[in-house]
Protein backbone atom coordinates (compact mmCIF):
# COMPACT_ATOMS: atom_id res chain seq x y z
CA UNK A 1 0.00 0.00 0.00
CA UNK A 2 2.75 2.47 0.93
CA UNK A 3 5.19 3.86 -1.61
CA UNK A 4 8.82 3.03 -0.81
CA UNK A 5 11.77 5.42 -0.95
CA UNK A 6 15.13 3.75 -0.46
CA UNK A 7 17.74 6.05 1.06
CA UNK A 8 20.07 3.30 2.20
CA UNK A 9 23.74 3.67 1.36
CA UNK A 10 23.27 7.45 1.48
CA UNK A 11 21.42 7.54 -1.81
CA UNK A 12 19.78 10.84 -2.67
CA UNK A 13 19.00 14.16 -0.99
CA UNK A 14 16.32 13.56 1.69
CA UNK A 15 14.72 16.99 1.40
CA UNK A 16 14.29 16.58 -2.36
CA UNK A 17 13.16 12.95 -2.34
CA UNK A 18 10.86 12.81 0.67
CA UNK A 19 7.13 12.55 -0.05
CA UNK A 20 5.19 15.80 0.19
CA UNK A 21 1.74 16.96 -0.88
CA UNK A 22 1.88 19.29 -3.87
CA UNK A 23 -0.14 22.40 -3.02
CA UNK A 24 0.15 25.67 -4.89
CA UNK A 25 -1.21 28.23 -2.48
CA UNK A 26 -0.23 31.08 -4.80
CA UNK A 27 -2.74 29.82 -7.39
CA UNK A 28 -5.42 29.61 -4.71
CA UNK A 29 -4.61 33.18 -3.65
CA UNK A 30 -5.50 34.48 -7.10
CA UNK A 31 -8.67 32.41 -7.13
CA UNK A 32 -9.95 33.89 -3.87
CA UNK A 33 -8.68 37.44 -4.37
CA UNK A 34 -11.96 38.69 -5.99
CA UNK A 35 -13.98 37.18 -3.13
CA UNK A 36 -11.80 38.81 -0.48
CA UNK A 37 -12.07 42.16 -2.26
CA UNK A 38 -15.85 41.77 -2.49
CA UNK A 39 -16.07 41.22 1.27
CA UNK A 40 -13.90 44.28 1.88
CA UNK A 41 -16.05 46.47 -0.36
CA UNK A 42 -19.55 45.10 0.24
CA UNK A 43 -19.47 43.18 3.52
CA UNK A 44 -22.60 41.22 4.38
CA UNK A 45 -24.03 40.71 0.85
CA UNK A 46 -20.72 39.31 -0.40
CA UNK A 47 -20.36 37.03 2.63
CA UNK A 48 -23.91 35.74 2.31
CA UNK A 49 -23.55 35.08 -1.44
CA UNK A 50 -20.31 33.17 -0.86
CA UNK A 51 -21.87 31.11 1.94
CA UNK A 52 -24.78 30.16 -0.27
CA UNK A 53 -22.43 29.27 -3.13
CA UNK A 54 -19.89 27.22 -1.16
CA UNK A 55 -21.88 25.89 1.79
CA UNK A 56 -25.32 25.67 0.23
CA UNK A 57 -26.85 27.53 3.16
CA UNK A 58 -26.50 30.81 4.99
CA UNK A 59 -28.52 32.08 7.96
CA UNK A 60 -30.11 35.50 7.60
CA UNK A 61 -28.05 36.74 10.53
CA UNK A 62 -24.47 35.44 10.53
CA UNK A 63 -23.86 35.82 14.26
CA UNK A 64 -24.93 32.77 16.22
CA UNK A 65 -27.47 33.71 18.92
CA UNK A 66 -26.10 33.34 22.43
CA UNK A 67 -29.16 31.22 23.22
CA UNK A 68 -28.12 28.70 20.55
CA UNK A 69 -24.63 28.46 22.06
CA UNK A 70 -26.09 27.90 25.52
CA UNK A 71 -28.56 25.34 24.18
CA UNK A 72 -25.78 23.40 22.44
CA UNK A 73 -24.00 23.06 25.76
CA UNK A 74 -27.20 21.99 27.48
CA UNK A 75 -27.84 19.07 25.13
CA UNK A 76 -24.20 18.00 24.84
CA UNK A 77 -23.64 14.29 25.38
CA UNK A 78 -22.29 13.82 28.95
CA UNK A 79 -19.34 11.75 27.74
CA UNK A 80 -18.40 14.44 25.21
CA UNK A 81 -18.75 17.11 27.89
CA UNK A 82 -16.46 15.19 30.23
CA UNK A 83 -13.88 14.67 27.48
CA UNK A 84 -13.92 18.34 26.49
CA UNK A 85 -13.62 19.49 30.09
CA UNK A 86 -10.65 17.17 30.61
CA UNK A 87 -9.05 18.46 27.41
CA UNK A 88 -9.60 22.05 28.56
CA UNK A 89 -8.17 21.38 32.03
CA UNK A 90 -5.02 19.73 30.71
CA UNK A 91 -4.47 22.39 28.04
CA UNK A 92 -4.88 25.13 30.65
CA UNK A 93 -2.33 23.43 32.89
CA UNK A 94 0.29 23.35 30.14
CA UNK A 95 -0.41 26.76 28.64
CA UNK A 96 -0.46 28.54 32.02
CA UNK A 97 3.26 27.80 32.33
CA UNK A 98 3.94 29.52 28.99
CA UNK A 99 2.92 33.01 30.12
CA UNK A 100 5.92 35.34 29.97
CA UNK A 101 6.69 37.94 32.62
CA UNK A 102 8.01 41.47 32.17
CA UNK A 103 11.75 41.89 32.72
CA UNK A 104 13.82 45.02 33.30
CA UNK A 105 17.50 45.11 32.32
CA UNK A 106 19.76 47.74 33.88
CA UNK A 107 21.98 48.64 30.93
CA UNK A 108 23.94 51.36 32.78
CA UNK A 109 23.26 53.39 35.94
CA UNK A 110 20.19 55.45 35.08
CA UNK A 111 19.46 53.54 31.86
CA UNK A 112 17.05 50.62 31.69
CA UNK A 113 15.15 48.64 29.08
CA UNK A 114 12.01 46.83 30.19
CA UNK A 115 10.52 44.14 27.98
CA UNK A 116 6.76 43.95 28.45
CA UNK A 117 4.58 41.19 27.04
CA UNK A 118 1.21 42.53 25.94
CA UNK A 119 -1.63 40.42 24.55
CA UNK A 120 -3.21 41.15 21.20
CA UNK A 121 -6.51 42.96 21.79
CA UNK A 122 -8.85 41.01 19.52
CA UNK A 123 -8.37 37.60 17.90
CA UNK A 124 -10.36 35.65 15.32
CA UNK A 125 -10.24 31.88 15.73
CA UNK A 126 -11.02 29.70 12.72
CA UNK A 127 -12.56 26.28 13.38
CA UNK A 128 -12.92 24.03 10.29
CA UNK A 129 -16.15 22.26 9.45
CA UNK A 130 -15.65 20.24 6.28
CA UNK A 131 -14.83 16.53 6.26
CA UNK A 132 -14.85 16.51 10.07
CA UNK A 133 -15.97 18.72 12.95
CA UNK A 134 -13.40 19.99 15.41
CA UNK A 135 -14.59 21.04 18.87
CA UNK A 136 -11.04 20.17 19.97
CA UNK A 137 -9.73 22.99 17.77
CA UNK A 138 -11.87 25.43 19.75
CA UNK A 139 -10.01 24.28 22.85
CA UNK A 140 -6.59 24.52 21.21
CA UNK A 141 -7.19 28.09 19.98
CA UNK A 142 -9.13 29.56 22.88
CA UNK A 143 -7.09 28.23 25.82
CA UNK A 144 -3.73 29.84 24.90
CA UNK A 145 -5.46 33.08 23.87
CA UNK A 146 -7.19 33.27 27.23
CA UNK A 147 -3.98 32.39 29.06
CA UNK A 148 -2.27 35.25 27.20
CA UNK A 149 -4.96 37.67 28.37
CA UNK A 150 -6.62 38.42 25.01
CA UNK A 151 -9.63 40.59 25.79
CA UNK A 152 -11.85 39.84 22.80
CA UNK A 153 -12.23 36.43 21.15
CA UNK A 154 -14.41 35.59 18.17
CA UNK A 155 -14.91 32.15 16.63
CA UNK A 156 -15.91 31.51 13.02
CA UNK A 157 -16.96 28.11 11.73
CA UNK A 158 -18.87 27.05 8.59
CA UNK A 159 -22.67 26.72 8.69
CA UNK A 160 -24.01 23.16 8.70
CA UNK A 161 -27.16 22.12 6.86
CA UNK A 162 -28.01 19.57 9.53
CA UNK A 163 -27.85 22.20 12.27
CA UNK A 164 -30.16 24.79 10.75
CA UNK A 165 -27.34 26.80 9.20
CA UNK A 166 -25.41 27.14 12.46
CA UNK A 167 -21.96 25.69 13.07
CA UNK A 168 -21.70 22.14 14.40
CA UNK A 169 -23.41 21.96 17.83
CA UNK A 170 -20.34 20.38 19.45
CA UNK A 171 -18.26 23.33 18.25
CA UNK A 172 -20.83 25.66 19.79
CA UNK A 173 -20.84 23.65 23.02
CA UNK A 174 -17.05 23.90 23.26
CA UNK A 175 -17.37 27.69 22.86
CA UNK A 176 -19.89 27.74 25.69
CA UNK A 177 -17.65 25.65 27.97
CA UNK A 178 -14.83 28.14 27.35
CA UNK A 179 -16.98 31.25 27.78
CA UNK A 180 -16.86 32.41 24.16
CA UNK A 181 -20.17 33.90 23.04
CA UNK A 182 -19.21 35.76 19.84
CA UNK A 183 -19.51 33.11 17.14
CA UNK A 184 -20.30 33.46 13.43
CA UNK A 185 -21.66 30.86 11.05
CA UNK A 186 -19.17 31.66 8.30
CA UNK A 187 -16.37 29.56 6.82
CA UNK A 188 -13.83 29.62 4.02
CA UNK A 189 -11.94 32.57 2.60
CA UNK A 190 -14.89 34.90 3.14
CA UNK A 191 -14.76 34.21 6.90
CA UNK A 192 -11.08 35.20 6.98
CA UNK A 193 -11.87 38.37 5.00
CA UNK A 194 -14.73 39.21 7.39
CA UNK A 195 -12.39 38.88 10.37
CA UNK A 196 -9.69 40.97 8.73
CA UNK A 197 -11.83 43.84 7.47
CA UNK A 198 -14.87 43.68 9.71
CA UNK A 199 -18.36 43.61 8.25
CA UNK A 200 -22.03 43.88 8.99
CA UNK A 201 -23.54 40.48 9.71
CA UNK A 202 -27.23 41.15 9.14
CA UNK A 203 -29.21 42.65 6.22
CA UNK A 204 -29.95 45.89 8.05
CA UNK A 205 -26.31 46.49 8.82
CA UNK A 206 -27.02 46.94 12.53
CA UNK A 207 -24.92 44.03 13.78
CA UNK A 208 -21.22 44.01 13.04
CA UNK A 209 -18.18 41.78 13.37
CA UNK A 210 -15.43 44.21 14.26
CA UNK A 211 -12.03 43.58 12.62
CA UNK A 212 -9.50 41.51 14.54
CA UNK A 213 -5.77 41.95 15.02
CA UNK A 214 -4.77 38.28 14.62
CA UNK A 215 -6.30 35.20 12.97
CA UNK A 216 -5.38 31.71 14.12
CA UNK A 217 -6.55 28.19 13.41
CA UNK A 218 -6.26 25.63 10.61
CA UNK A 219 -8.38 25.39 7.48
CA UNK A 220 -8.44 24.16 3.89
CA UNK A 221 -6.35 25.59 1.06
CA UNK A 222 -8.82 28.46 0.51
CA UNK A 223 -8.56 29.50 4.16
CA UNK A 224 -4.78 29.25 3.92
CA UNK A 225 -4.77 31.36 0.74
CA UNK A 226 -6.91 34.03 2.40
CA UNK A 227 -4.57 34.14 5.38
CA UNK A 228 -1.59 34.58 3.06
CA UNK A 229 -3.36 37.32 1.10
CA UNK A 230 -4.41 39.22 4.22
CA UNK A 231 -1.19 38.86 6.16
CA UNK A 232 -0.22 42.41 6.98
CA UNK A 233 -3.82 43.56 7.22
CA UNK A 234 -3.92 41.19 10.18
CA UNK A 235 -1.43 38.90 11.83
CA UNK A 236 -1.72 35.16 11.24
CA UNK A 237 -0.39 32.18 13.12
CA UNK A 238 0.76 30.13 10.11
CA UNK A 239 -0.28 28.76 6.73
CA UNK A 240 -1.58 25.35 7.72
CA UNK A 241 -1.55 22.63 5.06
CA UNK A 242 -2.78 19.03 5.14
CA UNK A 243 -1.89 17.16 8.32
CA UNK A 244 1.27 15.04 8.55
CA UNK A 245 2.64 12.25 10.66
CA UNK A 246 6.16 10.85 10.46
CA UNK A 247 7.18 7.85 12.54
CA UNK A 248 10.81 7.03 13.25
CA UNK A 249 10.79 3.37 14.25
CA UNK A 250 13.11 0.41 14.64
CA UNK A 251 12.34 -3.29 14.84
CA UNK A 252 11.20 -2.99 18.47
CA UNK A 253 8.11 -1.01 17.38
CA UNK A 254 4.75 -2.74 17.43
CA UNK A 255 3.56 -2.86 13.79
CA UNK A 256 -0.07 -2.72 14.90
CA UNK A 257 0.61 0.56 16.72
CA UNK A 258 2.54 2.02 13.79
CA UNK A 259 -0.18 1.10 11.30
CA UNK A 260 -2.92 2.49 13.53
CA UNK A 261 -1.08 5.78 13.94
CA UNK A 262 -0.49 6.14 10.20
CA UNK A 263 -4.21 5.54 9.63
CA UNK A 264 -5.21 8.01 12.34
CA UNK A 265 -3.76 10.94 10.42
CA UNK A 266 -4.74 9.61 7.00
CA UNK A 267 -8.41 9.79 7.96
CA UNK A 268 -8.25 13.59 8.22
CA UNK A 269 -7.99 14.27 4.51
CA UNK A 270 -7.16 12.54 1.20
CA UNK A 271 -4.07 14.79 1.09
CA UNK A 272 -2.94 13.87 4.62
CA UNK A 273 0.64 12.57 4.77
CA UNK A 274 1.67 9.40 6.63
CA UNK A 275 5.39 8.61 6.51
CA UNK A 276 7.30 5.77 8.15
CA UNK A 277 11.08 6.12 8.47
CA UNK A 278 12.87 2.94 9.48
CA UNK A 279 15.96 0.80 8.92
CA UNK A 280 13.87 -2.37 9.37
CA UNK A 281 12.48 -4.07 6.27
CA UNK A 282 10.83 -6.62 8.57
CA UNK A 283 8.92 -3.81 10.30
CA UNK A 284 7.82 -2.39 6.95
CA UNK A 285 6.43 -5.75 5.87
CA UNK A 286 4.66 -6.22 9.21
CA UNK A 287 3.18 -2.71 9.06
CA UNK A 288 1.92 -3.28 5.52
CA UNK A 289 0.24 -6.49 6.69
CA UNK A 290 -1.39 -4.54 9.50
CA UNK A 291 -2.54 -1.83 7.10
CA UNK A 292 -4.12 -4.48 4.89
CA UNK A 293 -6.02 -5.67 7.97
CA UNK A 294 -6.87 -2.36 9.62
CA UNK A 295 -7.70 -0.07 6.69
CA UNK A 296 -10.78 -2.01 5.49
CA UNK A 297 -12.07 -2.04 9.06
CA UNK A 298 -11.86 1.72 9.61
CA UNK A 299 -14.84 4.03 9.03
CA UNK A 300 -13.27 6.26 6.38
CA UNK A 301 -11.66 3.51 4.32
CA UNK A 302 -11.74 5.34 1.00
CA UNK A 303 -10.28 8.55 2.39
CA UNK A 304 -7.58 6.67 4.30
CA UNK A 305 -6.64 4.59 1.26
CA UNK A 306 -6.34 7.67 -0.92
CA UNK A 307 -4.08 9.37 1.62
CA UNK A 308 -1.86 6.34 2.26
CA UNK A 309 -1.34 5.62 -1.42
CA UNK A 310 -0.83 9.27 -2.42
CA UNK A 311 2.50 10.81 -3.35
CA UNK A 312 2.64 12.52 0.05
CA UNK A 313 2.81 9.23 1.99
CA UNK A 314 5.25 6.35 2.05
CA UNK A 315 8.02 4.36 3.68
CA UNK A 316 11.55 5.71 3.79
CA UNK A 317 14.18 2.99 4.26
CA UNK A 318 17.41 4.13 5.91
CA UNK A 319 20.65 2.45 6.97
CA UNK A 320 20.21 3.03 10.69
CA UNK A 321 18.55 5.33 13.22
CA UNK A 322 21.25 7.97 12.80
CA UNK A 323 20.32 8.20 9.14
CA UNK A 324 16.66 8.13 10.12
CA UNK A 325 17.20 11.08 12.43
CA UNK A 326 18.69 13.07 9.54
CA UNK A 327 15.68 12.17 7.41
CA UNK A 328 13.04 13.23 9.95
CA UNK A 329 14.92 16.48 10.56
CA UNK A 330 14.89 17.13 6.80
CA UNK A 331 11.18 16.29 6.65
CA UNK A 332 10.27 18.49 9.66
CA UNK A 333 6.94 16.80 10.29
CA UNK A 334 3.95 18.43 11.93
CA UNK A 335 3.70 15.34 14.16
CA UNK A 336 6.70 13.09 14.76
CA UNK A 337 6.50 9.83 16.67
CA UNK A 338 9.59 8.09 18.00
CA UNK A 339 9.00 4.36 18.45
CA UNK A 340 12.49 3.00 19.09
CA UNK A 341 14.72 1.70 21.83
CA UNK A 342 15.69 4.65 24.07
CA UNK A 343 12.96 6.70 22.40
CA UNK A 344 13.44 9.75 24.63
CA UNK A 345 17.13 9.97 23.86
CA UNK A 346 16.41 10.00 20.14
CA UNK A 347 13.57 12.50 20.63
CA UNK A 348 15.88 14.92 22.45
CA UNK A 349 18.17 14.95 19.41
CA UNK A 350 15.40 15.93 16.96
CA UNK A 351 15.78 19.48 15.67
CA UNK A 352 12.77 19.92 13.42
CA UNK A 353 9.22 18.88 14.30
CA UNK A 354 5.99 20.56 15.28
CA UNK A 355 5.44 18.17 18.19
CA UNK A 356 7.31 15.01 19.17
CA UNK A 357 5.51 11.98 20.61
CA UNK A 358 7.86 9.77 22.57
CA UNK A 359 7.47 6.02 22.89
CA UNK A 360 4.71 3.50 22.33
CA UNK A 361 2.25 5.12 24.74
CA UNK A 362 2.26 8.65 23.33
CA UNK A 363 0.34 8.46 20.02
CA UNK A 364 -0.44 11.58 18.00
CA UNK A 365 -4.16 11.22 18.76
CA UNK A 366 -3.34 11.82 22.44
CA UNK A 367 -1.87 15.18 21.44
CA UNK A 368 -4.88 15.92 19.26
CA UNK A 369 -7.14 15.87 22.28
CA UNK A 370 -5.90 15.35 25.82
CA UNK A 371 -2.12 15.48 26.23
CA UNK A 372 -2.26 19.15 27.27
CA UNK A 373 -0.10 20.15 24.29
CA UNK A 374 -1.46 22.17 21.37
CA UNK A 375 -2.51 20.50 18.13
CA UNK A 376 -2.31 23.61 15.91
CA UNK A 377 1.14 22.92 14.47
CA UNK A 378 3.35 23.90 11.49
CA UNK A 379 3.01 21.75 8.36
CA UNK A 380 4.76 21.37 5.02
CA UNK A 381 8.26 21.54 6.48
CA UNK A 382 7.59 24.84 8.28
CA UNK A 383 8.64 23.21 11.56
CA UNK A 384 12.18 24.05 10.46
CA UNK A 385 11.46 27.69 11.32
CA UNK A 386 8.07 27.92 13.04
CA UNK A 387 6.42 26.79 16.27
CA UNK A 388 2.99 25.48 17.07
CA UNK A 389 0.27 27.65 18.56
CA UNK A 390 1.03 28.71 22.13
CA UNK A 391 0.51 31.57 24.55
CA UNK A 392 3.41 33.37 22.83
CA UNK A 393 1.38 33.40 19.60
CA UNK A 394 -0.96 35.93 21.23
CA UNK A 395 1.68 38.13 22.90
CA UNK A 396 3.78 41.03 21.62
CA UNK A 397 7.06 42.09 23.15
CA UNK A 398 7.25 45.86 23.70
CA UNK A 399 10.39 47.63 24.99
CA UNK A 400 10.20 50.50 27.47
CA UNK A 401 13.37 52.59 27.29
CA UNK A 402 14.04 54.82 30.31
CA UNK A 403 17.24 56.93 30.53
CA UNK A 404 18.10 59.73 32.91
CA UNK A 405 19.79 62.93 31.78
CA UNK A 406 23.12 61.71 33.06
CA UNK A 407 22.80 58.34 31.32
CA UNK A 408 21.90 59.98 28.00
CA UNK A 409 24.74 62.49 28.33
CA UNK A 410 27.23 59.66 28.85
CA UNK A 411 26.27 57.79 25.66
CA UNK A 412 25.40 60.84 23.49
CA UNK A 413 28.76 60.99 21.63
CA UNK A 414 28.29 57.41 20.42
CA UNK A 415 24.77 58.16 19.21
CA UNK A 416 26.02 61.22 17.31
CA UNK A 417 28.90 59.29 15.77
CA UNK A 418 26.67 56.48 14.50
CA UNK A 419 24.09 58.96 13.20
CA UNK A 420 26.78 60.77 11.18
CA UNK A 421 28.18 57.49 9.84
CA UNK A 422 24.74 56.66 8.49
CA UNK A 423 24.32 60.21 7.12
CA UNK A 424 21.37 60.89 9.40
CA UNK A 425 22.64 64.01 11.20
CA UNK A 426 19.22 64.98 12.51
CA UNK A 427 19.29 61.82 14.63
CA UNK A 428 22.38 63.12 16.35
CA UNK A 429 20.93 66.62 16.63
CA UNK A 430 17.89 65.20 18.46
CA UNK A 431 20.31 64.20 21.23
CA UNK A 432 22.48 67.31 21.10
CA UNK A 433 19.42 69.55 21.35
CA UNK A 434 18.95 68.26 24.88
CA UNK A 435 22.39 69.59 25.84
CA UNK A 436 22.53 73.14 24.42
CA UNK A 437 25.73 73.93 26.28
CA UNK A 438 27.56 71.44 24.06
CA UNK A 439 28.68 69.27 26.94
CA UNK A 440 27.19 66.19 25.23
Amino acid sequence: MLNRIDLRDGLGDPRRLLPRAQLDVSVAVERIRPLVEAVREHGYPAIREASERFDGICPEVLRVPVEAITEAEGVLDPAVRAALLESIARARRVHADQRRTDHTTKVVPGGTVTERWLPVDRVGLYVPGGLAMYPSTVVMNVVPAQAAGVRSLVVVSPPQKDNGGLPDPRVLAACALLGVDEVYAVGGAHAVAMLAYGAAVDPAGELRCDPVDLITGPGNIWVTAAKRLLRGVVGIDAEAGPTEIAILADDTADPAHVAADLISQAEHDPLAASVLVTPSVALVEAVEAELARQVPATKHTERVTTALTGEQSGVVLVDDLEAGLRVVDAYAAEHLEIQTVDAREWALRVRNAGAIFVGAWSPVSLGDYCAGSNHVLPTGGCARHSSGLSVQSFLRGVHLIEYTEAALREVAPHVVTLANVEDLPAHGQAVQARFPGGSA
